[in-house]
């Protein structure tokens, strides 16, 4: 079926921007992901899962200004011990980063694995992008998949002494930066990913995560704090037995974010947890659409996203569970809810349950509401001020996602920065 004239117009002004890399062992991912985006079509409002999110400035051709803002604080995860990977405007930085190697682990560049004729990340490049497509499309992360020059593939062999710290930097007010990850667990190995930064002007990431049998990986993002920028980000994740994968992202200013998890769970008894934690403050548009699905017996899952909104901020949340026939004594959990802290702020919600089989326990729900107004005088009454008592009772509201964080300093450090956060708008 023929693409919408608008559709097709827009499709072909963004492809013609982008130059395809050729060569190399991916180069067939690349061409098919590209056919992908050609069918598609990039999204528009009147795709059923955009008609919250208006992705304009995501799929034109150049990328609107974002200036760069200088926080006046130290990155996030800067006191910890890490491996640091640095990209500057979505290209690898030598100098800034650490040496690649470490125990229990590889890491190696897209644009180097592009040079080679066979390499294992072959196997997985665009793989699971491609199986996510089903049954909703997802042609940002296609395109990304085609294009993408730079990233890392990271081949996860043991339990690293340290986490991995993939650190986006943004230099240039007019960058438009396209990274693709690819992450592989063996049986039994286990590692911890952390990220942070706002990037780029518009940043378009795509990550793949295969876990093997036995496996756990833990991946904890914080998005950068440049009020102007964009972000279209899709994680594609597929667990085997036993395997474990969770994740969590902070998302503090953007004007605008889509953050998406494509998640199968293909093996019995795998446990998969994806949380995110979210404060806006005037015309920030956040969305988080996830997407889990259920292929195997006893397995586990959880959904939780909380939403601090105001000044007109709006938060999305759309997110589905899937329970395929056979998948028996399945555990599903999602909760989204919002904290308005005025009026004119908004929250747009719409959870799904999708079930074909029989023994399974799966609970969904939505609030949106404001402060608790006994709860405020309770604290009042007791000398604490206005201001300080609305900041407690918002990361009360905001603990049951951080609390996802298997790390404790890591969660203390996610919950100083929301405590910044909420100190500089009093």
């Amino acid at each position: 079926m023929a693409l919408p004239e608008v559709k097709q117009s827009a499709t072909e002004a963004r492809l013609s921007a982008l130059t395809l890399p050729e060569g190399g062992c991916l180069k067939a991912a690349r061409h098919a992901a590209l056919s992908r985006v050609q069918t598609m079509g990039l999204p528009s409002r009147r795709d059923e899962y955009w008609k919250y999110t208006k992705p304009d400035t995501l799929v034109q051709a150049e990328a609107s200004k974002a200036a760069v803002f200088e926080t006046g604080e130290a990155p996030m995860f800067d006191g910890f011990d890490r491996l640091k990977v640095v990209f500057v405007d979505g290209v690898f930085d030598a100098e800034a980063s650490d040496d690649l190697s470490l125990e229990g682990i590889s890491i190696e560049r897209i644009a180097d694995i592009c040079e080679k004729d066979i390499h294992w990340a072959k196997d997985l490049y665009g793989v699971l992008e491609a199986r996510g497509q089903t049954p909703v499309e997802r042609p940002l992360a296609a395109l990304n998949t085609a294009f993408a020059t730079d990233g890392v593939v990271i081949h996860v062999t043991g339990t690293p002494s340290k986490p991995v710290n993939l650190v986006y930097r943004h230099a240039d007010e007019k960058s438009d930066a396209i990274l693709h990850h690819v992450i592989k667990v063996d049986s039994g190995a286990s590692a911890t990913i952390l990220e942070n930064g706002p990037a780029a002007a518009r940043f378009n990431k795509c990550m793949e995560i295969d876990v093997a049998d036995g496996g756990a990986l833990h991946l904890v993002r914080a998005q950068g704090r440049d009020h102007e920028r964009r972000a279209a980000t899709h994680l594609f994740a597929r667990l085997g037995s036993e395997s474990v994968f969770k994740s969590f992202t902070l998302t503090v200013n953007g004007v605008l974010t889509r953050n998406e998890a494509v998640v199968e769970l293909t093996g019995d008894d795998a446990v998969a947890h994806i949380a995110g934690a979210c404060v806006g403050d005037g015309d920030f548009h956040h969305d988080d659409t996830v997407f889990i699905t259920h292929d195997a017996v006893n397995c586990e899952s959880r959904q939780v996203f909380k939403k601090v909104l105001r000044n007109g901020a709006t938060g999305v949340f759309q997110g589905k569970i899937l329970v395929k026939e056979g998948a028996q004594k399945t555990d599903g959990y999602q909760i989204s809810q919002s904290l308005l802290l005025d009026d004119d702020s908004q929250f747009l919600a719409k959870p799904e349950l999708e079930i074909y089989a029989d023994d399974v326990a799966c609970s969904h729900g939505s609030t949106s509401g404001a402060i608790d107004e006994e709860g405020l005088f309770y604290l009042r009454s007791r000398g604490v001020p206005k201001a300080e008592a609305t900041d407690l009772m918002t990361l009360a509201f905001l603990a049951e996602a951080v609390d996802e964080i298997e790390d404790a300093e890591v969660a203390a450090a996610i919950i100083g920065r929301l405590e910044g956060w909420l100190a500089r708008r009093h």
